[in-house]
């Protein structure tokens, strides 16, 4: 049973994810737990451009960084 986010609404003001039929968008914490089981970063930790390439990888951050 997921929990209720009590910053879901200033969370999703901030949130930069694109895709659009994310369940977990608002939701930090059920977000960062999917992406890193995934070997991934949320959205958040991307610029706009390199967001929308869906590409979260830890290896795509660290060349982001670089």
């Amino acid at each position: 049973m997921a929990l209720k986010c009590d910053k879901y609404s200033k969370n999703t003001a901030y949130c930069n994810c694109t895709y659009n039929s994310c369940s977990r968008k608002g939701n930090c914490c059920e977000c960062l737990q999917h992406h890193l089981s995934q070997r991934q970063l949320p959205a958040c930790c991307f610029p706009k451009d390199i967001e929308k390439t869906y590409d979260r990888s830890f290896e795509r951050f660290i060349e982001v960084q670089s």
